[in-house]
C-alpha cells in the first residue's frame, strides 16, 4: 500500500514557517522580537520580580534618572532607555558620559578622551542641543552646568550653563584648572562621600551646586561664588593644612604631629572678607594617614556637613557653615550615611540602623540590618543593602515606611522619584516604590525649558532640593 500523500509533520513546518516570514517582511506581523526577548532573557535578578529587565552590552559604569529615561554609561559608549518599559531610545559612543538638570529638564553631556568639547543630549531622543569644541573639562549638578576653557595652562575661562540653556549665564577667569584634558567632574575640594556595599557612588544623581566652589590651582585654592562666578579669594595652605570648601564656608583643617599623636583643628572663614566665623579643635575628619598626620584626603560628609570623631572616639556631624554639632552618636555607634536633613546611623550592637534628623538628633526610624550592610541617603530614598540573605530595601527617609523590599544580590545603581535601577552584571531592571504612578516626579514650578539669564548677569537655578548651607530654605510641617 503507498504512503499517505499528504504533505507530513516537516512539510507543516516548513509550510508555516514560510507563512510566518512572508507575514514578518510584509509588516503584518513579526513574533520575531518577542520570541528573541524570551530566549535571550536570564533569571530575574530580584524577588518580586523588576517591572523590566535588560541585558545590555557592557558593565555599566554609572547608571541615572532623567525624566523619562534612564542613561548607562558603559566603557565606550552610553545608552538611554525608556524608563516605562526598558526599550532602548538612543546609543552613542562615548568616553565620558554625565546627567545635568533634574527629572524633564535633564540633559546627557558627553565627551571623548583625548579629545576636548562636549555635546549636551536630549536624553529621551539623543538629538544634540548644544555643542562645544574647545572645553577641557565639565562639571555637572542639578542646576548648573560648568566648563572650562583654556587658551594656555594659565589661561583658563570657567562658564556656567543651565543645563538646558543656550546663553552662558556667568564667566569667570582663573589660572588655570590643572593640566591636560579632564573629562566630566573633576575633584574639587568638597567632602568625600562614604563607601558602602552593594550601593553605587553615584546612587543619588546629580547633587544641587554649592554656594561656593573649591578649585586647586597650583598649590593654591581658588574660591569661587556660583550665583554671581566671581573669584572670592585664592589662599595657598599652610604647611600642616589641608583646605576644603564645603557649606559656603573655606575651611582650614590642621592636623600637627606631637607626642606620637595627631591634634586637630578647624577653622571655619568667609572667603570674602577672610573673617574667621567658628572654630572647633580636637575633632578628626580623617583626612589624614598614619605617616606624620600629612593630610591627603578630603573630609568625609556629605553636601553641607562632615563626619568627625571627636577625642572620645564618638563619631560626629558638623555643619560646615557654622561649626554646631548637628549630632553626636553614642559610644560604639557608627555613622553611615548622611546629607543636609538626617543621617543613618548602626547601632553599637551592629543589629539595626537608625535615621535621626539633624540638629534635633530626633529618630525618624529604626530598621534590622546586619554588621556589613551597606546604606546611602538621598532625596527620594533611604537604600539599605544587606546579607544573609541579600537583600534590597529602599525606605521613605522622612519616615521609615518601605517603597521596595527585594530579595536579590544585585546592587542598587540609581534613584529617581518613582523607583530605584538595580543592576548584577549586564542585566538591570527597575524597580517601582510602592505608591508611585508616574514616569518621572513633578516637573519643577517654572515649568518648561527655562530661559537662561543674560550673559554676565549672573544667577543660577535653583534647585528644588536645596535647603541652603543652613537649611534656610527648607520647613519641616511637623515642626511648624
Amino acid at each position: 500500500m503507498a504512503k499517505g500523500s499528504g504533505l507530513g509533520v516537516r512539510g507543516w513546518l516548513l509550510l508555516g514557517l514560510i507563512t510566518v516570514v512572508v507575514l514578518a517582511s510584509t509588516g503584518v506581523w513579526n513574533p520575531f522580537p518577542g520570541v528573541w526577548e524570551w530566549v535571550n532573557r536570564s533569571e530575574p535578578i530580584s524577588e518580586p520580580d523588576v517591572v523590566w529587565q535588560r541585558r545590555i552590552g557592557g558593565t555599566p559604569r554609572s547608571v541615572t534618572f532623567a525624566g523619562d529615561a534612564v542613561v548607562v554609561e558603559q566603557r565606550t559608549r552610553v545608552e538611554a532607555r525608556r524608563l516605562s518599559d526598558g526599550t532602548q531610545l538612543w546609543e552613542r559612543k562615548a568616553d565620558w558620559s554625565a546627567v545635568a538638570g533634574a527629572d524633564r529638564d535633564a540633559v546627557v553631556v558627553v565627551g571623548r578622551l583625548l579629545t576636548k568639547g562636549y555635546e549636551v543630549l536630549d536624553p529621551t531622543t539623543g538629538a544634540t542641543r548644544r555643542r562645544d569644541d574647545a572645553a577641557v573639562a565639565v562639571w555637572t549638578w542639578r542646576n548648573l552646568l560648568l566648563d572650562a576653557h583654556c587658551v594656555a595652562p594659565t589661561d583658563c575661562t570657567l562658564t556656567a550653563w543651565d543645563p538646558r540653556g543656550t546663553a552662558p549665564l556667568w564667566t569667570a577667569f582663573v589660572p588655570g584648572v590643572r593640566s591636560g584634558l579632564l573629562g566630566d567632574n573633576p575633584d574639587l575640594l568638597d567632602t568625600r562621600r562614604l563607601d558602602a556595599v552593594r550601593v553605587d557612588e553615584e546612587l543619588a544623581g546629580p547633587e544641587p551646586v554649592p554656594p561656593l566652589l573649591g578649585f586647586p590651582i597650583d598649590g593654591r585654592v581658588h574660591v569661587l561664588d556660583t550665583a554671581t562666578g566671581r573669584v572670592l579669594t585664592d589662599v595657598e595652605p599652610g604647611r600642616e593644612e589641608r583646605l576644603s570648601v564645603i557649606g559656603g564656608r573655606l575651611l582650614r583643617i590642621t592636623a600637627r604631629s606631637q607626642d606620637g599623636t595627631c591634634y586637630f583643628a578647624i577653622s571655619g572663614r568667609d572667603p570674602a572678607t577672610g573673617q574667621e566665623t567658628w572654630q572647633r579643635a580636637g575633632v578628626n575628619l580623617r583626612t589624614a594617614d598614619n605617616a606624620g598626620c600629612a593630610q591627603r584626603e578630603d573630609p568625609q560628609g556629605g553636601r553641607n556637613v562632615l563626619i568627625g570623631v571627636a577625642p572620645d572616639g564618638r563619631e560626629a556631624v558638623l555643619d560646615g557653615y557654622d561649626g554646631r554639632l548637628l549630632l553626636v552618636a553614642a559610644s560604639g555607634e557608627r555613622i553611615v550615611a548622611v546629607d543636609d536633613r538626617y543621617a543613618l546611623v548602626r547601632a553599637a550592637d551592629q543589629r539595626s540602623v537608625t535615621a535621626r534628623e539633624l540638629g534635633t538628633d530626633r529618630v525618624r526610624w529604626t530598621r534590622s540590618a546586619g554588621a556589613k550592610a551597606g546604606a546611602a541617603l538621598t532625596l527620594h530614598a533611604a537604600v539599605l543593602a544587606d546579607d544573609k540573605p541579600s537583600r534590597l530595601v529602599a525606605l521613605d527617609p522622612r519616615g521609615g515606611a518601605e517603597l521596595a523590599t527585594l530579595r536579590t544580590a544585585a546592587n542598587a545603581l540609581a534613584v529617581g522619584s518613582t523607583g530605584m535601577i538595580i543592576g548584577e552584571g549586564r542585566e538591570i531592571g527597575y524597580v517601582r516604590f510602592t505608591g508611585a504612578t508616574g514616569a518621572t516626579g513633578a516637573r519643577p514650578r517654572n515649568g518648561g525649558d527655562r530661559p537662561s539669564s543674560p550673559a554676565g548677569t549672573g544667577g543660577v537655578p535653583p534647585a528644588e532640593d536645596s535647603c541652603g548651607p543652613k537649611r534656610e530654605s527648607c520647613a519641616d510641617p511637623e515642626d511648624g
